[in-house]
């Protein structure tokens, strides 16, 4: 995979899939820029790639805040001049009730992972619109292909960039530009240790392989689709769940 002199965004990079996203695009060349809300995690997160010789760079980006996401547009484009790769991997839920679910909750719930996407994806598609290139991951879930119980607003939210991304691909074929999107399954991130550990045993339960995902290997789709070998692919969907779904 080639990822000299490309430019990636990575929201939702301090952590989780979204670190593991940034360190592996990094590792191939890429100039990184890690996008996050927790500046104390983002700022570590990127000097100790640079220790490691890698190029990174924090940007503190709040998704749901349309001044922030403009910043991160003008500092991105101001001082790298384009940009090469976005990968839309910052997202938030939790296991309740339909029920028990206020309007705060499911105000955080859409913003964080559906509007963020799209408001994200808004900012930067006419400059890839003008270099006539780019590829765009949206990390969405299988919640979103399939449902989960006690996730109805997050499987919404999530289908909703499963399909905001196969739209966007006929759009932006024409450009040169791919959109794809990744669905983990369960995988073994902070936001997942938060929940009970009686819904962790019963995720368990259902995975055929019997153990979570590792963070790095969605990270490994999630590059795959941003790199040279996904050219000829756009619009397509792709699981990493160990097999607690397979959807045809």
């Amino acid at each position: 995979m080639k990822f000299a002199d490309k430019v990636a965004l990575v929201t939702g990079g301090a952590s989780g899939i979204g670190l593991a996203t940034v360190r592996s695009l990094a590792e191939l060349g890429a100039d990184v820029l890690l996008a996050d809300v927790n500046a104390e995690a983002g700022e570590r997160a990127a000097a100790a790639i640079r220790a490691d010789g890698g190029k990174a760079e924090f940007i503190g980006l709040d998704v749901t805040d349309k001044a922030s996401i403009a910043a991160c547009r003008d500092r991105v484009l101001g001082g790298r001049g384009r940009l090469d790769v976005l990968a839309n991997v910052a997202g938030w839920g939790h296991i309740q009730p339909f029920v028990d679910n206020d309007d705060a909750f499911i105000a955080k719930v859409i913003n964080l992972n559906l509007l963020g996407v799209i408001e994200l994806t808004r900012a930067f598609f006419p400059a890839m619109i003008a270099a006539k290139s780019g590829k765009i991951v949206n990390v969405a879930s299988d919640a979103g292909r399939v449902g989960s119980l006690g996730e109805s607003v997050y499987s919404a939210a999530k289908g909703g960039v499963i399909a905001f991304t196969k739209s966007l691909a006929r759009e932006g074929a024409r450009h040169g530009i791919n959109v794809n999107c990744v669905c983990p399954g369960p995988t073994d991130t902070p936001l997942l240790k938060s929940e009970p550990e009686k819904f962790l045993d019963a995720f368990l339960k259902a995975i055929p392989m019997r153990r979570f995902g590792k963070p790095s290997e969605v990270a490994d789709a999630v590059v795959f689709f941003a790199s040279n070998r996904a050219d000829y692919v756009t619009g397509q969907v792709l699981s990493v769940n160990g097999g607690i779904t397979m959807v045809g």
